[in-house]
């Protein structure tokens, strides 16, 4: 190896690596406000690489669809819990979310499956059908048992991976896709080509970690999240709603899976079940960071990219197995200094 192809093993990781930080993050995001090791992180990848790819060949996504049931299907629940509390007061947004702004996605949706439209329009077009279905999907699953154990909704969360995989299947097809790259162009830094592509995904990462940064330190939502992150019941007790706190954390996971997915499909072809490898590396990386630290899951997400990229050079037929076997050396470490806490603790 000279270090020509060295330089490029490194390129390759750490663009894999800020890939596998946003989606660690949200992760730990997620963990944190709801005790929810969320398995199915990389289905929004992949919905939101191969929605992109279907409106850019100028075919109607399967999403529109899904997100119509699952807002049919959010809404009747809501109606539900409504007519048993006598409470009606959230039934507005509930409808506009649910209903209404699924109704206007469908029917715009011919109009930007078209082959030539501008890239950027398709792109906001993604991110309206996959972001909702962040909190629909939290509000069926997750909520009606968000007072369970980890194990209980560990368990529910590798159900709905399959779940997700296999509608993901009907939806998009066996096919691999891909998409335009966002930005077009490339730049020659010494012996490695840098493609614009690369400055686009790297300069996204660091813009989401500032702005996820900005937003738990100076807003009122973000800091409630924290709250509900550091003490649910005391969350609880001084009025913060735990049950908002997990609808807008998986909002924020669904927009970075499907940003991140958008990013990749540019770089690399996109199948229907793609995406849980690439979450379970992000879960990886979480793993650094105990499922707690935002710092070192970004960090040990960037050592598992290029760990990955020289893996892939050297062992090519063993790289994943070299990179989920690094999970072990880290629970060991991580079991010496640790105690049992108690949930609530």
């Amino acid at each position: 190896m000279d270090s020509t192809i060295a330089l490029i093993l490194l390129q390759d990781g750490v663009l894999n690596g800020a890939i596998y930080a946003l989606l660690g993050l949200a992760l730990v995001l997620i963990f944190l406000v709801t005790r929810v090791i969320f398995i199915p992180q990389g289905e929004f990848v992949t919905y939101g690489a191969l929605t992109l790819a279907f409106l850019a060949a100028g075919r109607v996504p399967g999403t529109v669809l899904l997100l119509v049931l699952l807002g049919l299907l959010t809404c009747a629940v809501e109606l539900i819990g409504a007519w048993r509390s006598r409470h009606w007061s959230g039934m507005g947004r509930t409808v506009a979310i649910c209903l209404v702004l699924p109704a206007v996605l469908y029917a715009l949706a011919p109009y930007v499956a078209v082959q030539g439209r501008a890239l950027w329009v398709q792109v906001l077009f993604t991110l309206a059908l996959v972001i909702p279905l962040g909190p629909m999907l939290y509000r069926l699953v997750y909520q009606p048992v968000e007072q369970a154990s980890v194990l209980v909704l560990l368990i529910i969360s590798v159900a709905l991976h399959f779940a997700m995989t296999g509608l993901g299947l009907v939806f998009f097809g066996a096919e691999g896709w891909r998409t335009p790259p966002l930005l077009e162009g490339s730049v020659q830094m010494g012996p490695v080509v840098w493609t614009a592509q690369t400055f686009a995904v790297l300069g996204v990462c660091v813009v989401l970690i500032v702005g996820l940064w900005l937003f738990f330190s100076r807003t009122l939502y973000g800091r409630a999240l924290r709250a509900t992150a550091v003490n649910r019941r005391g969350a609880r007790l001084v009025g913060i709603s735990t049950r908002m706190a997990g609808s807008l954390t998986f909002t924020l996971a669904a927009a970075i899976g499907a940003l991140s997915g958008m990013l990749i499909a540019a770089m690399t072809t996109i199948y229907y079940d793609t995406g849980f490898l690439i979450g379970l590396k992000g879960f990886v990386a979480a793993i650094f960071g105990g499922l707690t630290s935002y710092p070192i899951a970004a960090m040990g997400a960037l050592f598992i990219g290029i760990l990955e990229a020289f893996s892939s050079f050297w062992a090519s037929p063993f790289k994943e197995a070299i990179v989920f076997t690094v999970i072990i050396p880290v629970l060991l470490w991580r079991s010496l200094g640790s105690t049992h806490v108690d949930e609530e603790e």
